[in-house]
């Protein structure tokens, strides 16, 4: 049994790799985005096998909220510039979201 250090060891190398591919190809993508996806596909192409980063995974997953919290506090520090552009930034929440569960439900309903 692999421990969850080593999972999560695993987890972070992949993030390290989507850094690194960032700064290589200078694309204007996140590396941990980049990191995830290189996992995902690794995970789909029986690369990595998904026992070696369940438990780490899961105990991140179950821990996000605790992610929010710094962006959260960042919100209330720019409240004003909020208050100006309400509008947009729900719009463009509420139309992001639908997106989302569109194409998840279409991706979903594939397999």
């Amino acid at each position: 049994m692999i421990t969850k250090f080593t999972q999560l060891a695993f987890i972070l190398a992949f993030l390290a790799l989507g850094e690194g591919l960032r700064w290589v190809l200078g694309v204007p993508v996140p590396g941990s985005i980049i990191g995830m996806l290189c996992l995902v596909l690794c995970l789909e192409f029986k690369i990595v096998k998904l026992n070696w980063i369940k438990d780490a995974s899961d105990f991140l997953i179950q821990n996000m909220a605790f992610f929010f919290i710094p962006p959260g506090v960042g919100l209330m520090v720019q409240w004003d510039i909020i208050q100006k552009e309400w509008v947009p930034i729900v719009a463009a929440t509420v139309i992001s979201t639908a997106v989302v569960m569109i194409v998840t439900g279409l991706v979903a309903g594939r397999k």
